[in-house]
């Protein structure tokens, strides 16, 4: 019998990877995914999501999320899933810590504004232009571009985005790892959301008694503790709800894989519609709290004047660099321009014909301070040394 933590049948093996673009020789002790999940750490994508948006402007405050914390929750409580249900952890891990990699700073309003400014070009997508950042823009290896990370790392981002690629085939399931990554990133998102909307005042804890699934959280904690109120009660019903939504997760992938009789990582290809999800009842649930926190947190006033600033700030950007390129670090500018200028393209770097994507991809690239500074420098009177 297998072990609890002997990876299922069902599984994809490390053996089973599809490879690199760019063959390299096996490593001495590290797996394939394993490769993938440091390259991913140590690349300045994953540093800059320190300064992204999550819901609010990162510079509101130091408790509430940003993108950098909210990955690595996803990435923990995503690994320890992947174990429950036997999966390959390092592939798991490693696809939660890169399925963000891609977002612009200020957060959705941000990638609209990307969106809108570059609608001539095909327009943006966080998950197409994360795969574009670790496919070319990372320079980290003399020997080619981007990280060079596995097939099954690289079509994560497309099967999170929704989008048709040549390169892979649309028709097919993702592997369960991935599945498991984009529930537990929405799970993740809602609970996380909500306990900073809490934190920060937008919501009180008396606003949110007629969502049925924070009500059904709180029940729980009460019976087990009485007399909690305020902030103890918060941080109680928060985590109460992910342990719920996690565990029905798991029960309901179980009997998902079982009822569908799949035994190889092949099945799961061919599977006509995803394993991985919550029970019909705490998926409605979890539908409610969503429109709940569209309807008044994502739209709340605080927080649409700083995503509409954002949103600003990204299209004057967008306009300037446009008007004139030069302005571009020399790197980026040598992208469109070719080699000539101060800084030539690295071995193996193509050049990208589109001046609108290369200013997309500076932008994107930002941090929202380093976005907000760059404006400033621009435009204020005096500019910033």
């Amino acid at each position: 019998m297998l072990g609890m933590f002997e990876p299922a049948s069902y599984a994809l093996r490390d053996t089973d990877s599809r490879g690199r673009v760019y063959p390299e020789p096996a490593h001495a002790f590290r797996t394939p995914f394993q490769r993938d999940r440091e390259r991913i750490v140590h690349s300045s994508a994953f540093r800059r999501m320190t300064g992204k948006t999550q819901v609010l402007v990162a510079s509101v405050n130091d408790h509430h999320r940003t993108r950098l914390t909210h990955t690595l929750e996803v990435t923990q409580v995503a690994r320890t899933a992947a174990r429950r249900l036997r999966l390959n952890e390092d592939l798991t891990e490693a696809i939660a810590l890169a399925h963000d990699i891609g977002h612009p700073p200020f957060g959705h309003s941000g990638e609209d504004a990307l969106n809108e400014c570059m609608a001539g070009v095909g327009g943006f997508n966080h998950n197409l232009y994360g795969l574009r950042r670790v496919d070319e823009l990372e320079e980290r290896y003399p020997e080619f571009p981007g990280l060079n990370l596995t097939y099954e790392l690289r079509e994560s981002f497309v099967s999170h985005a929704g989008k048709v690629n040549p390169e892979f085939d649309s028709s097919l399931q993702p592997p369960l790892e991935a599945q498991l990554v984009d529930v537990v990133d929405s799970i993740t998102y809602d609970v996380h959301d909500l306990d900073d909307a809490l934190g920060l005042g937008f919501l009180e804890l008396d606003d949110i008694k007629g969502v049925e699934l924070w009500r059904q959280a709180g029940e729980r904690v009460r019976a087990k503790y009485a007399n909690l109120s305020g902030h103890a009660f918060r941080t109680a019903a928060i985590r109460e709800l992910l342990a719920w939504l996690v565990t029905d997760l798991l029960d309901e992938t179980t009997r998902q894989i079982e009822s569908r009789k799949v035994r190889t990582a092949n099945d799961v290809r061919e599977c006509e519609t995803g394993l991985v999800g919550l029970s019909p009842d705490l998926r409605r649930m979890k539908t409610e709290l969503e429109r709940y926190l569209r309807a008044n947190v994502y739209r709340h006033h605080k927080v649409l004047r700083m995503t509409a600033s954002g949103k600003r700030i990204l299209r004057i950007l967008f306009q300037e660099y446009m008007r004139a390129p030069e302005l571009l670090p020399a790197r980026h500018f040598a992208r469109w321009a070719g080699s000539g200028v101060n800084e030539p393209l690295l071995p193996n770097r193509t050049r990208e014909p589109h001046l609108e994507r290369v200013v997309g991809d500076y932008l994107a690239g930002m941090t929202d301070r380093y976005a907000q500074q760059e404006h400033r420098r621009l435009f204020s009177p005096m500019g910033d040394a």
